[in-house]
């Protein structure tokens, strides 16, 4: 699997026919499809490029109102990692937070953003809990995790809602950013 297909429905029924849509249209695998907040609905495919393509391109077309949609190819296999499970973060010299309008947004920011550095993915956040947004933390040195959140601004344009850079952040904070709830 090198490419990632990622469908934003604002209507859960909608998005359980997309999901159904999407992996009749190509040779795909279903990797995540369920609710997040906002009564949105999130599929995430995964294939080969063109197949994530065309079943991205069946969910475009099949009628019913999106809130994203993206094929991501070459996908990062660290934001594949991150999706499944946050790594252990032990040490950082900086710490970097961004906040997209959308799910969907933020996982596609969030690949750009390591393929940009050496900063490293440290946890994505989607939609539950957080009215539909998603949301990416990255660590390193603090040119890398700079470097990230540049590369972020750039894909996101009007679905960043905030970037920030906290250089020698606290443990805690770390932890509080990183750990799942």
């Amino acid at each position: 699997m090198d490419s990632l297909g990622l469908i934003e429905s604002r209507s859960i029924a909608a998005g359980a026919v997309l999901a159904d849509i999407m992996v009749k249209a190509a040779g795909v695998t279903l990797l995540k499809a369920g609710t997040i907040c906002s009564g949105r609905y999130l599929i995430h495919v995964g294939g080969d490029r063109e197949s994530v393509a065309t079943s991205v391109k069946a969910a475009e077309g099949a009628g019913y109102s999106l809130a994203g949609s993206y094929t991501i190819g070459g996908v990062s296999q660290e934001v594949l990692d991150v999706l499944k499970h946050s790594p252990t973060v032990t040490h950082c010299g900086a710490i970097g937070v961004v906040e997209c309008r959308t799910a969907s947004s933020g996982v596609a920011a969030a690949d750009q953003a390591v393929k940009r550095s050496d900063a490293l993915l440290a946890r994505i956040v989607t939609g539950n809990g957080i009215n539909g947004k998603s949301y990416f933390v990255m660590t390193g040195d603090v040119a890398s995790v700079e470097e990230s959140v540049a590369a972020a601004r750039e894909t996101l344009g009007k679905d960043l809602v905030e970037a920030v850079v906290i250089p020698s952040p606290d443990s805690s904070v770390v932890n509080a950013l990183v750990r799942r709830l």
